[in-house]
């Protein structure tokens, strides 16, 4: 169901797993545990939607947030968005917050010092070193202008201006780097969602008196922008000459890929009752919008649906990278598998993701090997956009459990949240998602959003004994951060991949490194990386359980 139907009733990898199905049986558990150590870590934050009565657009959508290692100490810091209050509504001064890792668990906000203390409705984060000094830039994404924060080493100016991507006001939502050309600079593009500003909000009804929040149908599309990195620190607007531009979009969730595998990155870009845009890039800095021929524009049932958050992953170990789109209630997540002929099916029902999201509404979504046996597992975010939804659908609530769909290594997942945690499955109204080892104990953390409401961090904990290997990438020829590369690695028969990427999720962003499960291997055969220059490096017999750093044409 969309979100006017909605409105309308208001008013009226095989082999890799090591660990058996049966340990994370509802009556074993999973094999981890998710523990809510948010106020123990000293994580103290509200988001502020604005909300004052108007049913302004934004105020249901945001925010988002972002593992990163700001100070390049080799530790997972956290970025969390923020939105404020409207012109002529002021309340309070709410900005995004910076929190520093202390190293022990807990965190310090550091928002102040590092230069961040700037107040705007902001909604997405992406992350990457553009200039390629060391050092991880911030886009910050919102309604309005979006402010580019380049880190001079630990302390954030504003280059919104200087790098040319000042005088454009929009509503932005998702956005990640990437090197489209592959010249070794980050380029970067930018969801927009729909024309809308405070200035021109339509007046939309339930009963013809009182003011409702409209549906996206009621505003006109916007195209999505891509910008080139000029290598001088300014970026050039070649939107209408690279492909993607499209105002018909209403883009709320971006990834990137290797579509077809020839080594270039390809954009996917999840739309909300437009279809989904798949961007194969032409090698040439132009894209070509297949995304009806691929399989992933529609439904099964050929519909556009909600698409909020989307992310990528080879889910199957079959070295493809698969999909998984979160949708509005009544329209299922989409979970996409490469078939022949790099055409997309999706085995959402198949895969037992379909109906146990059924009656939720999905934001934030990230693949991710939470439990470590090798297969790439599903969490997603959930929350609905609208406080009233309880009295028209009992089934459907506002605030919403998140979902964790465990991988079981054979093409089916299996939703254990309820036995993750004593609070992880607790009713949230879930926005942005996103994933980091900020504790450096070898598996990935979780940290969300929520509207209006708290954020929350969950460490995880590992109880079966299993292992990881870890991998962060420095590039030299290839972009610093290396995003782009892929990392294979090869045990007993078996193989996984990982791609080093920025975006993904709804409006957020994980950390860089790569993390494989390896269950309880003490050691892989080898592992490749094929660095976005084209160079390929490959590194033999390597003992699990620690990470790795390796900088390209230098070792590991």
């Amino acid at each position: 169901m969309n979100r006017r139907s909605f409105l309308q009733g208001l008013g009226g990898l095989a082999g890799a797993a090591v660990l058996p199905s049966e340990l994370w049986s509802a009556a074993a558990g999973p094999g981890f545990r998710l523990v809510d150590v948010t106020a123990r870590a000293g994580i103290h934050f509200l988001h502020n939607s604005g909300a004052f009565g108007g049913k302004f657009l934004p105020e249901t959508m945001g925010s988002g947030c972002a593992f990163l290692d700001y100070d390049s100490d080799g530790w997972q810091d956290i970025l969390l968005v923020n939105g404020m209050d409207w012109p002529g509504h002021k309340r309070e001064h709410t900005t995004l917050r910076l929190y520093r890792n202390n190293r022990d668990g807990t965190f310090s906000d550091v928002t102040r010092r590092a230069g961040l203390d700037v107040e705007m409705y902001g909604m997405g984060v992406a992350v990457g070193d553009y200039n390629n000094d060391g050092h991880p830039d911030i886009l910050i994404t919102g309604v309005g202008q979006n402010r580019l924060f380049k880190n001079t080493g630990g302390k954030f100016v504003d280059a919104t201006q200087a790098a040319g991507l000042g005088g454009r006001e929009a509503f932005s939502t998702s956005a990640l780097w990437f090197d489209y050309d592959r010249d070794g600079l980050l380029d970067l593009v930018v969801c927009n969602y729909v024309k809308w500003s405070p200035a021109h909000d339509v007046f939309c009804s339930l009963d013809g008196k009182h003011k409702s929040y409209c549906t996206p149908e009621a505003y006109r599309g916007e195209t999505c922008w891509l910008f080139h990195n000029r290598g001088n620190g300014t970026f050039e607007d070649v939107t209408p000459s690279s492909g993607i531009f499209d105002t018909s979009s209403k883009s709320l969730g971006v990834a990137m890929l290797d579509f077809d595998q020839d080594g270039w990155p390809d954009l996917l870009i999840a739309n909300d009752t437009q279809p989904n845009k798949l961007y194969r890039n032409q090698r040439n800095g132009t894209f070509k919008e297949v995304g009806v021929e691929s399989g992933i524009a529609f439904s099964a049932e050929g519909k556009a649906r909600a698409g909020m958050g989307v992310d990528t992953g080879d889910f199957d170990g079959s070295g493809a990278p698969g999909v998984a789109i979160t949708n509005f209630d009544n329209e299922m997540i989409g979970l996409f598998r490469m078939g022949s002929k790099h055409i997309y099916d999706d085995v959402a029902m198949s895969a037992g993701v379909g109906a146990p999201s059924r009656n939720t509404l999905g934001f934030g979504c990230v693949f991710a090997d939470i439990n470590l046996d090798g297969a790439l597992d599903l969490v997603v975010a959930n929350g609905h956009i609208d406080e009233t939804v309880r009295n028209i659908r009992g089934n459907v609530g506002y605030a919403q459990p998140p979902q964790l769909f465990l991988n079981d290594g054979k093409g089916h997942f299996h939703d254990v949240a309820a036995q993750a945690g004593i609070s992880f499955d607790r009713p949230k109204v879930g926005r942005g998602l996103a994933y980091g080892d900020f504790d450096r104990d070898g598996d990935l953390d979780l940290l969300m959003t929520t509207n209006n409401s708290s954020a929350f961090l969950y460490r995880n904990d590992q109880l079966a004994g299993n292992r990881s290997i870890r991998f962060r990438l420095v590039g030299k020829k290839s972009n610093r951060d290396a995003i782009g590369a892929i990392v294979r690695i090869y045990a007993g028969g078996s193989s996984q991949s990982r791609m080093v990427k920025g975006g993904s999720s709804y409006l957020s962003q994980s950390e860089l490194p790569v993390t494989f499960g390896v269950g309880k291997r003490d050691r892989i055969e080898h592992a490749t990386i094929q660095w976005p220059s084209g160079r390929t490096e490959e590194f033999k017999n390597l003992a699990t359980g620690r990470a790795y750093e390796c900088v390209e044409g230098r070792g590991i």
